[in-house]
């Protein structure tokens, strides 16, 4: 059996709780009305460098756990603590069994109790948000470091709990994370698995769900595992699409990034191994004119002031055998293995996504041919979601750049286990990932440390 625990710094005991909350319920109960609180407090704005205390003191010791319309809110974030080994966090470092019984002292109706058990719940709250809002090191490669998950301030995440139109479903569906991430600890909670080996994978893929953003923005999601990408829009997948990944031996990396621009009618440069595999065998077969046919150049280099070689110079023995480099790039046209358009978010790796000619490979079960980079089904119905418009390549130069303002985030994730209507959908461990992470994690003592 394999439960995963996360390591945070600063480990807080049960009576660091009870001590937070007795000063802040101080606070509360110093700006609570004796007249019943109004169904809803107006909302604050979120700010940075505040603490419990202060979001009580801006609300002037209006409840927030306890009020007119809380409804069970309390009690569902008692019934998610209780499963918080789920989330690869101890329950009880939140205080569950102190929480438990502020529950029941609050149900006395005495202004005292209530504000006490109030900011208990915020503390234990704004803790358990912020701890599992850090992100494990799964190897995700951050591009830009502006989508690297933040540590959320206390204010902060209470002010979001505060503003939510139900704060019970807020708790329920864990509304502060990805819903992905909700909706698979809620297949761990409820046991939706049919043997241990799917509990283990629910929990890893918890781990990667951790990483995907929030909130009601733009953004697009990559699921190598499953080979297909989401285009999300106001906290829900809008459309899909399928798309071809990279080879097992070629893994499409885990990666955050903007989309920055598009590239009309892009040449494609042949990586080094496929020039090695699939270029030189097919030139020493059907002889130079293959590369006429295909649009091929044989380049210097890969600067702006490259020059064409003429490719009769070239060892074609030598490259097949992988003795001899070549740089080859493609011009733009009805062959070209970037089609009539990318997606670039600019990375060390190489890879974006892209348009393709060979359409027969969207409609296999599996799609792993790439070096790395996203094959699209659909480039275009891409472009109009992101620019709002349609694109043509038509009537364009080759390597045109279409600036994407603002920039749309990707995330590359690998999702071995997907939420699927009322069910969990499993997909194979094309690249082995899940069993690498298990074998850490055993190796481990089944613990993983997100104090990164």
């Amino acid at each position: 059996m394999i439960s995963l625990r996360i390591e945070c710094t600063g480990r807080r005991p049960v009576h660091f709780f009870l001590k937070q909350a007795a000063v802040v319920a101080g606070l509360a109960l110093a700006a609570m009305p004796l007249a019943a609180a109004p169904a809803a407090a107006a909302p604050v704005a979120a700010s940075t460098g505040m603490s419990v205390g202060d979001f009580y003191t801006a609300r002037h010791g209006q409840p927030l756990w306890f009020g007119p319309s809380s409804g069970y809110a309390a009690q569902a974030f008692v019934e998610l603590l209780k499963n918080a080994k789920n989330d690869g966090l101890d329950p009880q470092q939140y205080g569950l069994d102190a929480l438990q019984k502020a529950l029941a002292d609050a149900a006395s109706g005495k202004r005292k109790d209530i504000g006490r058990a109030d900011a208990m719940f915020s503390q234990a709250f704004a803790s358990y948000v912020s701890d599992l809002r850090q992100q494990p090191d799964i190897g995700i490669i951050y591009v830009d470091q502006q989508l690297k998950p933040g540590m959320p301030l206390p204010r902060g995440i209470l002010e979001k709990a505060a503003a939510a139109p139900s704060l019970e479903t807020y708790v329920r569906t864990m509304a502060w994370m990805n819903p992905l991430y909700g909706q698979l600890r809620q297949a761990l909670d409820d046991q939706h698995y049919a043997s241990d080996h799917e509990r283990e994978l629910l929990q890893l893929n918890l781990e990667r769900a951790r990483a995907l953003p929030t909130g009601k923005g733009r953004f697009v999601v990559v699921n190598a595992a499953e080979q297909r990408l989401y285009m999300w829009e106001d906290g829900k997948p809008v459309d899909s699409m399928v798309v071809v990944v990279g080879k097992p031996k070629n893994p499409t990396p885990l990666m955050a990034a903007y989309i920055r621009f598009a590239s009309l009618n892009p040449y494609w440069y042949v990586p080094p191994d496929l020039a090695t595999e699939r270029i030189a065998p097919k030139v020493l077969k059907q002889g130079l004119k293959y590369l006429d046919q295909l649009g091929y150049e044989v380049m210097s280099d890969w600067t702006k002031d490259a020059t064409i070689i003429d490719p009769k110079t070239i060892d074609w023995k030598g490259v097949a055998n992988g003795t001899v480099d070549v740089m080859i790039r493609q011009k733009p046209g009805p062959h070209n293995s970037m089609g009539r358009i990318k997606f670039m978010f600019p990375n060390e790796q190489g890879v974006y996504l892209h348009d393709n000619p060979e359409r027969e490979l969207f409609t296999e079960a599996s799609r792993l041919y790439s070096g790395g980079c996203v094959r699209l089904e659909d480039a275009w119905r891409l472009s109009s979601w992101l620019f709002h418009r349609e694109l043509t390549w038509e009537g364009h130069g080759t390597e045109e750049p279409v600036a994407l303002e603002p920039p749309v985030p990707v995330y590359i994730t690998y999702l071995t286990a997907m939420p699927n209507g009322s069910s969990i959908a499993f997909f194979d461990d094309v690249y082995g990932r899940d069993k690498a992470r298990l074998a850490v994690l055993q190796g481990q003592g089944g613990t993983v440390s997100a104090a990164k």
